[in-house]
């Protein structure tokens, strides 16, 4: 059958206008913005729908009541006087701007008191006339400490039987069976007691979680000390042949690989990373060129906090603000460069695929560089035990769940002590690790007079030379700039002076800061160990004077826990940085103790 032309032409019209008609029907009916949507440029394409304002059924006074009548509260406020304390209520209409849930509008609600500053916060439900958030202390100014499962991981590193299912078959492939009582079972089960103080971290109970996690990092500190002085292997050998710590150590791997991919997230200091890659790759050093907020146009919604992150900055684009991201060392935003080369950042706080690949990058890294140093000074079981401990320690997942820069300064160490007989491979490596995360730095009067003390300027030279030519090429990026001195003066107040004046409620010595009875002001404590670490820095470059390689892994462990023992921020994101040394120090075989002569000179 031939329809007329005419005919059709006037059938495709109908048929148009129908669908015309559709879309205008269900844009009309589609729910209308609660704020403003923008395009790539900043330019408003659609304006919010205003709700109408609902008049409040509680008063001010009502509210207030309400929330000084919490238990957790009253609790914290318990410990500051009433003199001079100020309490204030302003209600907001928009549920959007409230706790999720709530049908109308709400209080918000704060507590002040000088010199600690705002000593609580909270919501009130108008409507229900109930206490939806309630925040104290730490909270009030950390959101990171309010608790709450998968903020850093996702969901699943933080789920009862994942994360208690790398703790069994860490303990499975690594424990000494025969003597159930051993230094070895200890050694394991103190590495894994941090899951306790993540446990109460996870449920937003600072004040607890932080003191619990100092009892395990002495005890590694000392039992590394121990190791470092007396070069005593553990007694205990691990009772699984090396082809199955491997084979395990291989699925394991890639069943990380999947966590990574399918449920994990992305925080700020991995968002970090690919930010530096691109401001690198456009010509142009990170430092001072973060994206931020400010006053600058948005180009994006606002969150349920009323904050927009998304700006056109100075550069043009549109992008996610991460104000506090260049902290880091050079190196931390060079090595995420492959990343961004190959898949590129919208300029969003998206899914960051750059990230993602450059934590699993570095995390095989690891462990193919623990295999082989495992190989190289224990033989094939070594080459099994230290791959499978890394792939089955909970706390290295949580950092490549959380996709942070932490595995990168492990790794560099890694491959340096791999490589530990050359003066030239010691110093480069030492160089990017420290350039990462300052941390690294500790070590490197130690790992420049390894193996011995002993005058040999070649090695001395070669150590240095290849500290420098690291350092050279990690910070050739400041030449970047159009004044490269005033670049390296950014780059020090952006990293070394912002680390020092940090404030933090994460360690035990800055708790001061909230003025609060019964919480101890302990800087006079950091102050002495900081520099107790700073003398056995420099005293293990020279004692014990020869050193084997187990004595190296574990001096290098007690070092770099010493530093995170006396960091006024400490995260259990950091654990992975001395992980490797110790593992090596608790499972390395006694026998294998000297490492391949150095050239003399």
């Amino acid at each position: 059958m031939v329809f007329p032309e005419k005919a059709l032409t006037r059938l495709l019209a109908a048929a148009a206008a129908v669908l015309a008609a559709a879309a205008i029907t269900s844009t009309a009916v589609a729910a209308p913005p609660s704020t403003p949507v923008y395009d790539s440029k900043g330019r408003i394409i659609q304006t919010p729908f205003a709700p109408a304002q609902v008049a409040a059924r509680l008063t001010e006074q009502r509210a207030i009541r309400l929330f000084l009548a919490d238990d957790k509260v009253a609790d914290w406020l318990s410990r500051y006087p009433r003199k001079n304390r100020r309490v204030s209520a302003t209600y907001e209409s928009n549920p959007q701007r409230c706790t999720a849930g709530t049908a109308g509008g709400c209080w918000n609600l704060r507590v002040d008191w000088d010199p600690a500053g705002e000593i609580a916060s909270g919501r009130v439900d108008d409507r229900a006339a109930r206490i939806t958030e309630a925040w104290t202390g730490a909270q009030v100014a950390w959101k990171m400490a309010r608790g709450g499962k998968g903020a850093f991981g996702g969901a699943k590193i933080n789920s009862t039987s994942v994360w208690l299912g790398f703790c069994i078959v860490f303990l499975l492939g690594l424990a000494e069976y025969r003597r159930p009582l051993s230094w070895r079972n200890l050694d394991l089960l103190m590495l894994l007691s941090f899951s306790v103080s993540l446990w109460f971290f996870n449920h937003g109970n600072v004040f607890a979680s932080v003191p619990l996690a100092y009892p395990p990092l002495a005890y590694l500190a000392a039992r590394c000390l121990w190791i470092g002085c007396t070069g005593r292997a553990v007694r205990g050998r691990v009772v699984w042949p090396y082809w199955v710590l491997l084979a395990a150590a291989v699925f394991l791997a890639g069943f990380r690989i999947g966590l990574n991919i399918e449920d994990s997230n992305v925080i700020d200091v991995g968002y970090a990373g690919v930010i530096g890659a691109q401001r690198i790759a456009a010509g142009q050093s990170p430092y001072g060129h973060f994206p931020v907020e400010k006053s600058l146009k948005a180009c994006g919604a606002a969150d349920a906090e009323g904050e927009i992150r998304d700006r056109i900055q100075t550069n043009g684009r549109c992008e996610s603000a991460n104000p506090q991201g260049d902290t880091y060392g050079p190196v931390a935003y060079e090595s995420y460069l492959p990343g961004y080369w190959i898949r590129g950042w919208s300029g969003k706080w998206d899914d960051l695929p750059a990230v993602h690949f450059t934590s699993i990058a570095f995390d095989l890294a690891c462990l193919l560089g623990l295999a082989l140093v495992g190989l190289r000074f224990g033989g094939p079981l070594l080459a099994g035990a230290l791959p499978f401990a890394w792939a089955a320690y909970p706390f290295t997942q949580y950092v490549s769940s959380s996709n942070t820069n932490d595995a990168l300064p492990a790794a560099f160490l890694i491959w340096g002590f791999w490589l530990v007989t050359s003066a030239w491979a010691r110093g480069i490596f030492v160089a990017l690790s420290s350039w990462t995360k300052f941390a690294t730095l500790v070590v490197a009067p130690m790992w420049l007079t390894y193996p011995e003390l002993k005058w040999r300027p070649r090695r001395l030279l070669a150590y240095a030379g290849g500290f420098a030519l690291a350092t050279v090429a990690a910070f050739s990026i400041l030449l970047l700039e159009p004044s490269p001195l005033h670049a390296a003066h950014v780059f020090y107040d952006r990293t070394i002076k912002n680390q020092i004046d940090r404030e933090s409620p994460f360690s035990l010595w800055d708790w001061r800061q909230y003025h609060a009875r019964g919480i101890p002001n302990l800087h006079v404590v950091q102050y002495v160990l900081e520099g107790l670490l700073v003398l056995g820095a420099i005293a293990f470059a020279f004692v014990p004077r020869r050193k084997s390689p187990l004595q190296l892994a574990a001096l290098t462990a007690a070092l770099l826990i010493g530093f995170e023992l006396v960091l006024t921020h400490w995260f259990y994101l950091y654990i992975p940085w001395f992980f490797p040394f110790v593992a090596f120090a608790f499972l390395a075989p006694s026998g294998r103790a000297d490492p391949q002569p150095e050239p003399a000179g």
